[in-house]
């Protein structure tokens, strides 16, 4: 009844308003006929369309992230001061030790990034005018130098062509020539995601050990831990340092740190100046179960799920994954006649592939056709590197049939840049490789019985 009430009092209103317009006076839109005039046809806007499927994401971070991981992450608003968060988050910070492979480190999770990391590792452990030896070979090994120096300290640069890594004899020397020790600290990052570059830690450990040399050794780990061989304990790393939008397969937004018994020491006596990454802060709260500050609920839901994934995979199997599919990528770039920037086999990474374009051809133009035609996001090459190369990420949430798409999309938007490949070439490389190295997923064995 109210419905039609308002229908017989709002309609003739409304006729009587537009009797009262011309035709002139009516909106542009009304007046338009695609036949008669030339008015432009509206346009949406840039990246506004959303194609069908799903974006293929193969950047070496953020990855792919697990449906159980995004279930585990849809929870309410919560709050951590009631009673249930403490041994919810005691648990988050036991279940960490796996990826880092410790026993003795004290893990801290701070709500932030990778570079969050890096900083809480520098200030925790060293003074200013500190000296601190680290190898410069990719844009990360630079930006970590460069929060260094910023901070403070004495940072002796040890620059290697991009596409090596930490050269072990160099380290063993400078260490040797330290007759009165003042290098504080030996800072590596593991796996240089600019070059596709894994540094052999264990060998760098080994190297100050000949040198006799007391220097903590600190980690960025940010794309390697979860993905690669990590042995905190047995390495004797001092710092280790992660992000949650790599081989933990999270958003980005919480930073892991591991400390030795070690660097916990020199963090009585270290004097940078340091406020929201203190560990002293986080000591003295997460023994109980608290923090010092509000945590990312949700994120810390998904980070608990992401481990129990890995460990549900085992480590060795997460490590050995990883490889498979670094080798199928490298098998790729043969087939396609391409070379890789990691020339020497024992630095090439397992967690991105870093292929070299050939001359005359721009690696941002592959990259932004991939991602215009194919919905394929690849990584570019960055800095001194940008335009020679391109970055194929698996690492993280990721298995054969995902990857070959990303072989699949590249070999197309290398073919639309004019790089000279047959269809299918490096494609059919690794798949020849995977399908040789297969194997029953785990409690799917009656199946192929």
């Amino acid at each position: 009844m109210l419905r039609e009430v308002s229908q017989k009092r709002v309609l003739p209103f409304l006729g009587q308003i537009t009797r009262g317009l011309s035709a002139s006076a009516l909106p542009e839109q009304v007046q338009y006929d695609p036949q008669t005039s030339s008015a432009p046809t509206p346009q949406p806007a840039p990246f506004s369309y959303v194609p069908p499927g799903r974006n293929h994401l193969f950047v070496p971070g953020p990855v792919n992230i697990h449906e159980r991981v995004l279930r585990a992450m849809h929870v309410p608003g919560q709050n951590h001061r009631d009673p249930w968060f403490a041994q919810f988050f005691k648990d988050c910070l036991e279940d960490s030790k796996l990826m880092y492979g410790t026993k003795e480190a004290t893990p801290f999770i701070f709500s932030g990034t990778g570079t969050g990391g890096w900083e809480a590792a520098l200030c925790n452990t060293l003074s200013p005018g500190d000296k601190v030896v680290c190898f410069r070979y990719g844009l990360f090994s630079h930006l970590w130098i460069d929060m260094m120096q910023r901070l403070g300290l004495d940072v002796q640069v040890v620059d290697r062509p991009w596409g090596e890594g930490a050269n072990e004899d160099m380290l063993e020397d400078i260490l040797r020539k330290d007759t009165e020790k003042k290098i504080k600290a030996v800072a590596v990052v593991h796996n240089e995601t600019t070059t596709g570059v894994t540094s052999d830690i264990a060998g760098c450990r080994k190297a100050m050990d000949a040198a006799n040399h007391p220097a903590l050794l600190l980690v960025d780990g940010v794309s390697s831990i979860g993905a690669l061989e990590f042995r905190m304990d047995e390495w004797r790393v001092d710092v280790a340092v992660t992000g949650s939008q790599k081989a933990l397969s999270l958003p980005t937004g919480l930073a892991f740190v591991a400390a030795s018994p070690k660097a916990l020491e020199a963090m009585k006596s270290a004097k940078l100046k340091r406020v929201y990454y203190d560990f002293a802060d986080m000591l003295r709260t997460n023994p109980s179960g608290n923090v010092p500050y509000t945590p990312s609920l949700a994120m810390l839901y998904g980070m608990r799920e992401s481990i129990k994934m890995l460990r549900e995979e085992g480590m060795e199997n997460v490590f050995a994954r990883h490889h498979r599919l670094g080798e199928g990528a490298r098998r790729a770039v043969e087939g396609w006649g391409l070379k890789l920037l990691c020339k020497n086999p024992r630095w090439r990474s397992d967690s991105l592939t870093v292929v070299e374009v050939p001359e005359g051809v721009d690696s941002n133009k592959i990259v932004k056709t991939a991602y215009a035609k194919y919905d394929l996001s690849l990584g570019i090459g960055l800095a001194q590197i940008n335009g020679k190369v391109f970055r194929i990420g698996h690492l993280g949430n990721m298995n054969e049939l995902m990857l070959v798409s990303a072989l699949a999309g590249a070999e197309m938007a290398m073919i639309d840049a004019g790089v000279p490949i047959k269809p299918g070439s490096g494609v059919g490389k690794a798949i020849e490789y995977w399908h040789q190295t297969s194997s029953v997923i785990k409690t799917r064995e009656s199946l192929v019985q």
